[in-house]
Formats: C-alpha cells, sequence, structure tokens
C-alpha cells in the first residue's frame, strides 16, 4: 500500500521528479498558503486576548505570559526576563510599572525589589488555546437567538429556492413554446445587475407589503437565482423526454411528472444547489442589515457588528464569534462537498 509521500512523488513512468512536477508541486503549495492561510490566521487568533492581536510584531500562535504566586501579593505577577548590562540575565516578576521603569522582584528571594528599565525586560511566554473569547463571545451578545434566526433564513430561504427554480428550470427544459430560449437569456442576464441597482426598488416593495423587521423579508425576495435555475435547466435537459411521455400515457399528471420523476433524477443538482443556497443565505449581511433593524430579529453576520463600536472594536469577541459562525456551514459543506463535483460534472451532458 503506497505511502503519501510516494503517492505525491510518482511520476509519469520516470524515475525522479522533473522540472514541471517541481513547478506543479510549488504552485500547487503557494495556492494552499494562499486559500487556507487566511482561514488558519483567523483560527489561531480567535484564542488570542486583544492586547496580543493589536501587539507588534505579530505572532501567529496564542501565547499567554506566564505567572507566578508570592506571598504577599494579591494577584499573579507576571514573569519577565531581564538583561542586566554586565550581560547576566534573571527570571524576575514586574510587581508594578511607572513610566519606563519596573519595579521587579525575585520569585525565589521576594524581599528585594529591583528596578530596571523596560526595555531591557522580555516576557515569558507559552502556548495557550483558552476558550476565554468563545465564553466570553456567548455570553456577551444573544448567540443563540441570532442561531436560531439565521437557521430559520437558511433552511426556509433554500427549501423555497430549490422548488421555485426547479419549477423555473423544469419548464424551461420540458416544455416547447416560443419565446423560451429568450427568457432563458433575460434570467441569466440579471446576473449583469449589481444589487446595488435593485436594492432600493426591492425595498421599497418589501416596505409596502409590511415585511420590513420580518424574517419573510430576508427570505423571499432572494429565493428565485438566475443561477439556481441555470443549472437545473441544463441538468434537467439531460433527463430523457421519452421517460415524460411514458408517464403522460401511463395517466400522470404534470405536477406528478414534476414530483416523482423530475425531482429525483435531478438529485445531484438539487444538491449542489442546495449547498450554494446554504452559503449565500448563511453569509448574507447587506440585506438582513437593511430590513432588520430589531435586534431580537438579527442573524449572526448582523450580531457579530454588534461588536465594532464607535471608539473601540473588540477584535478578540468578532474573531472567535467569527469561526462560530463558519462552523455550520464548513460542516454542511465537508459532508456534501462530493456533490458539487457530480453535481457540476454532468450537467448539460447528453
Amino acid at each position: 500500500m503506497k505511502t503519501v509521500f510516494d503517492f505525491l512523488t510518482q511520476t509519469r513512468g520516470k524515475h525522479q521528479l522533473s522540472r514541471s512536477d517541481l513547478l506543479t508541486y510549488l504552485y500547487l503549495s503557494f495556492g494552499t498558503v494562499i486559500m487556507f492561510g487566511p482561514v488558519v490566521w483567523l483560527g489561531l487568533s480567535s484564542f488570542k486576548p486583544q492586547a496580543q492581536l493589536v501587539r507588534f510584531p505579530p505572532s501567529l500562535l496564542p501565547t499567554r505570559q506566564e505567572t507566578v504566586i508570592i506571598p504577599g501579593y494579591e494577584n499573579p505577577l507576571e514573569l519577565y526576563n531581564v538583561a542586566f548590562e554586565d550581560g547576566t540575565s534573571r527570571r524576575l516578576a514586574q510587581v508594578s510599572r511607572v513610566g519606563i521603569e519596573a519595579r521587579m522582584v525575585d520569585p525565589i528571594a521576594p524581599d528585594e525589589i529591583i528596578t530596571v528599565n523596560i526595555r531591557q525586560r522580555t516576557p515569558i511566554e507559552s502556548l495557550y488555546f483558552g476558550l476565554d473569547n468563545y465564553t466570553r463571545g456567548v455570553t456577551t451578545f444573544d448567540f443563540w437567538t441570532y442561531f436560531r434566526n439565521s437557521l430559520v433564513v437558511t433552511v426556509v430561504a433554500t427549501i423555497i429556492t430549490l422548488l421555485v427554480n426547479s419549477m423555473a428550470a423544469f419548464g424551461l427544459s420540458k416544455y416547447q413554446f416560443q419565446g423560451r430560449n429568450a427568457i432563458l437569456v433575460i434570467i441569466i442576464s440579471t446576473l449583469m445587475v449589481p444589487l446595488s441597482v435593485i436594492l432600493i426598488p426591492i425595498f421599497l416593495v418589501i416596505s409596502q407589503i409590511g415585511w420590513t423587521n420580518n424574517l419573510l423579508g430576508v427570505i423571499v425576495p432572494a429565493a428565485a437565482t438566475p443561477t439556481g435555475v441555470f443549472l437545473l435547466r441544463q441538468y434537467m435537459l439531460t433527463i430523457p423526454d421519452e421517460l415524460l411521455d411514458s408517464a403522460r400515457i401511463d395517466g400522470a399528471s404534470e405536477w406528478r411528472i414534476y414530483w416523482q420523476i423530475v425531482l429525483p433524477l435531478a438529485g445531484p443538482a438539487l444538491a449542489v444547489l442546495a449547498i450554494f443556497s446554504v452559503m449565500w443565505r448563511w453569509n448574507d449581511f447587506l440585506w438582513p442589515l437593511i430590513v432588520l433593524n430589531r435586534k431580537e430579529l438579527f442573524t449572526l453576520q448582523i450580531g457579530l457588528n454588534s461588536f465594532q463600536g464607535e471608539f473601540n472594536t473588540q477584535w478578540d469577541l468578532i474573531l472567535a464569534m467569527t469561526v462560530l459562525t463558519l462552523l455550520p456551514v464548513t460542516i454542511v459543506f465537508a459532508f456534501l462537498q462530493r456533490y458539487i463535483t457530480t453535481g457540476i460534472a454532468t450537467t448539460g451532458m447528453k
């Protein structure tokens, strides 16, 4: 059984890696770092305290300064390595700091106070993965309310998206009528219309029907997507028309043909669209921010904005809550990503 290293270094009938193989691995490695580097930084930084996030030079791994408990002092004291002018260094604990001077004590002999310049000391740190940011973030803002709202919006919007888009795709792929291709072109051309152009008209419509400060105002407007219609339509073209004709001969209604024949056969494409819809709805920020202004209706993406104040931004809590926000969609994508390959690869095949 080959090892991972043997698999990565295998060549096409050659005894050693060629220059093109080396360039390919270099390119793929560089792409991996570019793609997953920010994600790794986000995950590691979510464990860092606020002071460590703004420290320069920055560090990749989360660390915590070591402390020591000394009799006579109420709180644990921070430990430093202090370099003296004679070239020696000592491990001292800081009692207090005034300006550029720090009052230090030796943990072994704490009776003597040693005054040093702050530039002489180097903090003693150790790797630390604490959950302080996560616990404070969950308790600071109503995480579970926002999570429930995001879950409702994502699930309901995905179901409506699959239903509406599959109906449109069924009509555009299995019915012959004048102007069918023109309608498809018009639907696809809406991809070129930026959201900022239609934002105000959509909001006016939502306001007129009373869906502001209502989750329906977030769910319904984005239910029909041109990407979903095109994807499902191209896949449904691969379903033989003879299968539908035989069902009509047997007396099946059009609704039954759509529900019991077309939808099951279009399962891979529906799974792909479901994954895309979950990612779109879960990560949506702009439209919910415009429609919702009541705190109890906020989704997770809007709730994260509450950590950003006018004069202070709680980056430690933002990073921790961002990781929790990304976990559900990451899990869904990890388990269903194989359908993306199979669904897209078979779309449009005859």
